[in-house]
């Protein structure tokens, strides 16, 4: 049955535990141990109604999100969306062929060895292979943060204190914590999931009747996914909780040594590579699908080089760019986190395009937001913007020396 429901919700949702989604989890960890856990309970409710509104946009009108926001909005806002999504997703490309090659380090194999041949092999699935089958190989081996729940529990946290911030609210001012706070939202509602979600339905050539399916599949997939996200926080708080930031990926494998002892680092690497591998190719297809949609022209994976020239070649350039990006000497877990922030401060402008789009009766007829639906996204929405915001004033106060 779970074979049978599995598809773009569940894949984009799990792409979302990738290097940057394991960097910001086990940050949040090792930084706040438990003091994170109610606000990601509320992150996971968003990513549930926000990846079955784009799911939903899909299966009922048959387009993607980019060609919905190319008809219902003017040329100006759509450029505004695009621009937006490839922003954010240039950064996260480059995050995830650095997690590949962070992976690879901690088994002794310099990045530069393993990148350029990484990025051949994602470019190749997609274009000659068959890339539904590569993204189940992914998918297995992302299995392997599997072992952060068995972690969890052999770990021994404090259960109480993880009841209590699970239900309690818990918020600090200053600035890390909103640093943070919107990386969770970045790496959890990333913009390139909605894409990738709704132009996935289209892609399989879903019909409405399959939209009971669809919407198992996508809220299925973004809880499985905020389990296992909820999972890493409370292993590395149990692990390293209150050491400060993370400095290196050998440092965030700690919190499977209750599993995996000495090869904790090992599993580590394996869960990385697949994560990676699968966020890397889902990233630069949803901008290639994004980009496609808008231009109105051919957009599929089962298109050749050909017949698909703008999303093909979008797609081989984002490999090019993340790849040669990665190869340069920069703070991998800096960088991970820093493209989880840029995501969070560009999520609110999409989810606006997706709740405009899903509260239109003339876009989705009867399908549309109910009255309830449509407050509760609305909710959801300005809650993002507000902590988007928060950020900003922030940033912009400490350029002045103010609020530090």
């Amino acid at each position: 049955m779970l074979a049978a429901i599995a598809g773009p919700g569940l894949v984009a949702a799990n792409a979302g535990n990738d290097a940057a989604g394991i960097a910001t989890y086990a940050s949040a960890g090792s930084q706040f141990t438990y003091g994170t856990l109610f606000f990601m309970v509320l992150v996971t409710v968003a990513l549930v109604m926000v990846q079955e509104m784009a799911v939903r946009l899909g299966a009922h009108t048959g387009k993607g999100l980019g060609a919905l926001i190319r008809e219902q909005f003017s040329l100006r806002l759509t450029a505004l969306a695009v621009f937006c999504l490839l922003l954010a997703n240039t950064g996260l490309v480059v995050s995830e062929f650095a997690g590949i090659g962070a992976a690879f380090e901690l088994l002794g194999v310099p990045k530069w060895a393993v990148i350029p041949p990484a990025a051949i092999l994602l470019w190749a699935l997609v274009l000659f292979g068959s890339y539904h089958w590569a993204e189940r190989i992914f998918l297995i081996m992302s299995l392997a943060f599997f072992a952060y729940p068995v972690a969890m529990i052999l770990g021994h946290p404090d259960w109480g204190a993880v009841g209590h911030h699970l239900i309690v609210p818990h918020v600090e001012g200053h600035k890390d914590f909103i640093l943070l706070a919107v990386a969770l939202i970045g790496t959890t509602v990333s913009p390139y999931m909605q894409f990738y979600a709704a132009a996935g339905v289209v892609d399989r050539g879903a019909k409405p009747a399959d939209y009971p399916l669809i919407r198992a599949d996508a809220v299925l997939g973004a809880v499985f996914a905020c389990v296992i996200s909820l999972t890493i926080i409370i292993a590395t708080a149990s692990a390293i909780g209150g050491t400060g930031p993370l400095d290196s990926a050998a440092q965030a494998a700690e919190a499977l040594k209750p599993v995996a002892g000495q090869n904790a680092e090992l599993l580590f690497a394996l869960g990385l590579i697949g994560a990676s591998a699968l966020a890397g190719a889902v990233v630069p297809l949803s901008a290639s699908y994004a980009v496609g949609e808008a231009a109105g022209v051919e957009r599929s994976v089962s298109r050749s080089f050909r017949d698909a020239p703008l999303f093909l070649g979008l797609f081989t350039a984002q490999i090019i760019l993340g790849a040669t990006v990665a190869m340069t000497p920069v703070d991998v877990i800096q960088l991970l986190i820093g493209t989880q922030v840029l995501q969070g401060l560009i999520s609110p402008v999409v989810l606006v395009y997706l709740l405009v789009l899903t509260n239109r009766r003339s876009v989705l007829g009867r399908a549309a937001n109910s009255p309830r639906y449509r407050i509760a996204a609305t909710v959801v929405v300005v809650g993002v913007a507000g902590m988007s915001t928060i950020l900003l004033v922030q940033t912009v106060l400490g350029w002045f020396g103010i609020g530090q």
